[in-house]
């Protein structure tokens, strides 16, 4: 990627979203917030350094596009080919969010599961802290790990587990695989 720095904010089926760019791609993406300046707010607070609001790079464009499907619903949900930066991050930081990048629509695990992938079940809490500092919600699926027995556990966007619940939801996830009565 070419392009400066920079963030928006746009409209989506479930509220106002932000994403920021770099030239190495995405430097962080916003769920909304109860208000849109809530929604940059935050966005901002997750970077190192003062972004300017710009209209986005066309890579930048269609990645807005497919996060817009994706929250409607549309598949493919599957968001792991956007490019992200995480150079800013800690190697343990980026492994974790890779991993949880590979999470499929629709699927989850839970902390505990998450962490014997990675080889040590004690890092369970840890993932948990990592996931609740994602920069990169929904992009990186944070919402698809779920606390033992299939609860949400806690869930840092605004609404927390509603809208984690929402967001399973909307990928078409039914807890223990079950159809509702409505579907």
């Amino acid at each position: 990627m070419d392009s400066a720095h920079g963030h928006t904010l746009f409209d989506t089926a479930i509220g106002t979203c932000g994403m920021a760019w770099g030239p190495a791609g995405i430097t962080a993406v916003q769920l909304p917030e109860p208000t849109p300046e809530g929604t940059r707010q935050r966005l901002l607070r997750s970077l190192p350094q003062a972004v300017p609001e710009a209209e986005p790079p066309p890579e930048i464009q269609s990645a807005i596009t497919e996060l817009k499907a994706a929250l409607r619903g549309e598949r493919p949900a599957d968001l792991r080919h956007l490019p992200l930066d995480m150079s800013r991050l800690t190697p343990f930081l980026q492994r974790v969010y890779e991993r949880a990048r590979a999470i499929p629509p629709g699927q989850v695990l839970t902390y505990g599961e998450f962490a014997a992938e990675m080889g040590d079940k004690h890092l369970a809490r840890a993932i948990g802290q990592a996931m609740g500092a994602n920069p990169f919600a929904p992009v990186v699926p944070c919402h698809r790990v779920l606390a033992a027995g299939g609860q949400p556990g806690g869930f840092s966007a605004s609404g927390g587990a509603i809208t984690k619940w929402r967001l399973l939801e909307i990928e078409g996830y039914r807890p223990g695989g079950q159809s509702s009565l409505f579907d």
